[in-house]
């Protein structure tokens, strides 16, 4: 799923390309995507950019007339810029909105068909859709130390909840607590006061660091091939590889469709943190450290 520097980055390229222009015609290829019939989408047509914002994990195009096109990538949906004459690719393509200047298709691949279009009316029908998390960029230590110790959870859990902070996922999230040197499953109302302190730093610092070096990359262009997959990254993704910092082999806890990646000797104390399907399949054999592994 596109996470916060992704998401900046579309934010970035969309503003530079429609802002001021007329969204001269949206066109429904899915009509799936679109989960809102008032106002019909047919209104937004005619309509001018004011502004592109980031909401979290969703990119808002702000219309004249008090109207928001509320974009969701969900898991696998992608935005394309196509120029004059370009043709968007025909059976992952949920949406085409037409400008003077080229034309953006909203993709989705697979089939399960998560991502979403909303057209709304009003700041407060905007405000409706924003799940509240914390905004990590621009929250001291203070804001963010109370919102990470409001529920006791898994600093994993934590992380990704959209409720309590903004625009980080799965991979961020990897990636900011092996910068922290934290276990994903310490919970958030045990931590010592240097662990929110380091923790709050490693936020900022990796989401920061990853969208500088990702706006370095486009130089400008429009964002293709967006992943959650780098090889630049410290754990996330890189089972069985060995981590930057001390050289012990990634290890991952799998569950549901995500795993988390993790360094045992950085973030576990060398503990090996049990993951449900195998540790119960080989019970005693379970080796629960990462000397253990030979």
């Amino acid at each position: 799923m596109p996470e916060l520097p992704d998401i900046a980055l579309y934010r970035d390229a969309l503003a530079a390309r429609v802002t001021g222009q007329p969204l001269v015609q949206v066109r429904i290829d899915n009509p799936f995507v679109l989960r809102t019939a008032i106002p019909p989408i047919a209104e937004a047509e005619g309509k001018r950019v004011r502004d592109v914002r980031r909401m979290g994990k969703r990119i808002v195009l702000v219309l004249e007339g008090d109207l928001f096109l509320v974009f969701h990538l969900m898991i696998a949906g992608r935005l394309r810029w196509l120029g004059a004459g370009g043709a968007p690719p025909k059976r992952i393509t949920l949406a085409r909105l037409v400008f003077p200047s080229g034309m953006l298709a909203f993709t989705e691949a697979g089939t399960k068909r998560r991502a979403s279009l909303h057209l709304v009316r009003g700041n407060a029908a905007l405000a409706a859709m924003d799940p509240g998390g914390l905004e990590a960029l621009s929250a001291d230590r203070a804001a963010f130390a109370a919102r990470l110790t409001r529920e006791n959870h898994t600093l994993k859990r934590a992380l990704t909840d959209p409720r309590l902070f903004s625009g980080i996922g799965n991979a961020y999230s990897d990636e900011i607590l092996h910068r922290a040197r934290l276990s994903p499953l310490a919970l958030t109302q045990k931590l010592s006061a240097d662990d929110v302190t380091r923790l709050h730093d490693a936020t900022r610092n990796v989401l920061i660091e990853w969208t500088e070096r990702l706006r370095h990359e486009l130089a400008g262009a429009f964002p293709e091939n967006v992943t959650a997959f780098r090889p630049e990254m410290a754990v996330h993704g890189k089972y069985g590889e060995p981590c930057p910092v001390c050289g012990a082999p990634v290890q991952r806890i799998v569950y549901a469709e995500n795993e988390c990646n993790y360094c045992a000797r950085c973030q576990t104390g060398g503990k090996r943190l049990a993951d449900r399907s195998l540790s119960r399949l080989l019970k005693a054999s379970w080796p629960r450290s990462i000397d253990e592994l030979g």
